[in-house]
């Protein structure tokens, strides 16, 4: 049997858990939140040549607020939440779609996602095809068939984050899979050792593929801070040190941030110009610690990224990286800040929001309730059968009126 063929059974089989449904609920909660606190979002009115998932899978990531499966590097919901609503999908086709996903990342491994490759885009594209097909009552056959019928799609790199390539990368992923389930419902003959090929040739093992365990192993991890989630340690870290000094930032005289290098791998932006390079910027997530008690939206807007004393505090920065690790919360972080003639210091692994600290009630509520704000929905609306109207009424733009448009313009 094929990696695709044992995938598929397992998504055609799957009888989630009380667990599992409770993973599925705070995910669409938080992946609607955040795809609405994106809705003014620049990109959000040019992303609609995309259909319905695309747009809002765009939204979700835009401001990289979105949850993360730790151990395949992918953010599972941004991808199978849109696809699952605007397919028609219950909790149940978004968790099919997500332990796929996270199989799969797991299987092309660390150095797939080191080398560069974007790894939410890689496996998110064969698991849009397991959501919607998966809405659509495919069969295992129909799923495996739908998975090696995405694979064309199956890309993405690094390099695009920090621009409006790296969340479209993740819309064209999310309407590539339902294409290729609508291609394989209508009968399209696919060979499913493409998944097979396609896995080795990215440098992954398909025999690392386990189907057993809860429907998404390991859990999510949901961001505190809307940025990478390589920063939301580092962040966490320095504003422990800093806790109880009478701080003047001026009186900051140099960062030290030790870490393994596994854990900055996708912090690229080390000079942000912009705050989508500053969310990449180990350097910026140092500024925004000792100049910003709160760390929302706009911390991490253009305004915030170009300040004078931002810019200043960026460049004493030094990061001093070992050797290791083989995921973003490899080892530990080790912040120093030295303020005048004195260190202020702390150590961490695990920040608040990963499966290992779980967010409390109250940040979750916290969280929610910053994404909602100016909007018309409540957290208690958010449901898998009212979600998608919410996204419609808000997010989703008229292709025809845009295209409209577009003739007009001289």
């Amino acid at each position: 049997m094929t990696t695709a063929e044992r995938l598929a059974e397992w998504a055609a089989g799957l009888q989630p858990t009380t667990e599992d449904l409770a993973l599925a609920e705070r995910a669409l909660q938080d992946t609607v939140a955040v795809a609405l606190a994106a809705r003014d979002e620049q990109i959000l009115s040019i992303c609609n040549v995309l259909g319905e998932a695309g747009q809002w899978a765009t939204a979700s990531h835009v401001i990289d607020y979105d949850d993360l499966h730790m151990e395949s590097t992918t953010h599972i919901s941004t991808v199978c939440v849109p696809v699952a609503l605007a397919t028609g999908g219950s909790a149940r086709a978004y968790l099919a779609g997500a332990g796929v996903m996270a199989r799969l990342g797991v299987a092309l491994g660390w150095g797939h996602y080191s080398s560069g490759w974007h790894a939410t885009t890689t496996s998110g594209a064969l698991a849009a095809a397991v959501v919607a097909g998966t809405a659509r009552g495919l069969d295992a056959q129909g799923l495996a068939r739908a998975m090696a019928l995405a694979v064309p799609a199956a890309g993405g790199v690094q390099r695009a984050f920090g621009t409006d390539g790296k969340s479209l990368q993740v819309g064209l992923a999310a309407d590539a899979g339902i294409r290729a389930a609508e291609l394989a419902a209508a009968g399209a003959s696919a060979d499913p050792s493409a998944v097979d090929a396609w896995i080795e040739l990215l440098g992954g093992d398909a025999a690392t593929v386990d189907c057993s365990g809860p429907a998404v192993p390991g859990g999510l991890a949901i961001k505190i801070y809307p940025a990478c989630y390589a920063l939301q340690r580092p962040i966490t870290a320095l504003r422990q040190a800093l806790s109880g000094v009478d701080l003047d930032p001026a009186d900051v005289r140099r960062v030290e941030v030790h870490t393994p290098a596994a854990t900055v791998h996708p912090l690229i932006h080390h000079r942000p110009e912009t705050g989508l390079q500053g969310k990449f910027s180990l350097e910026y997530a140092v500024a925004t610690a000792v100049l910003d008690q709160q760390h929302g939206f706009a911390e991490f807007s253009d305004a915030a990224v170009r300040r004078p004393e931002a810019r200043r505090l960026v460049e004493l920065v030094d990061t001093i990286v070992d050797d290791s690790g083989d995921w973003l919360l490899a080892g530990e972080v080790h912040v120093v800040v030295h303020v005048g003639d004195e260190p202020h210091e702390a150590r961490l692994q695990y920040p608040p929001g990963s499966p290992q600290r779980p967010p409390t009630p109250e940040e979750m509520g916290e969280k929610l309730a910053i994404c909602l704000a100016g909007s018309d929905v409540s957290a208690t609306d958010i449901t898998w059968d009212g979600a998608a109207e919410i996204l419609r009424r808000n997010l989703t733009t008229d292709q025809d009126h845009h295209h409209e448009e577009l003739e007009e313009t001289p």
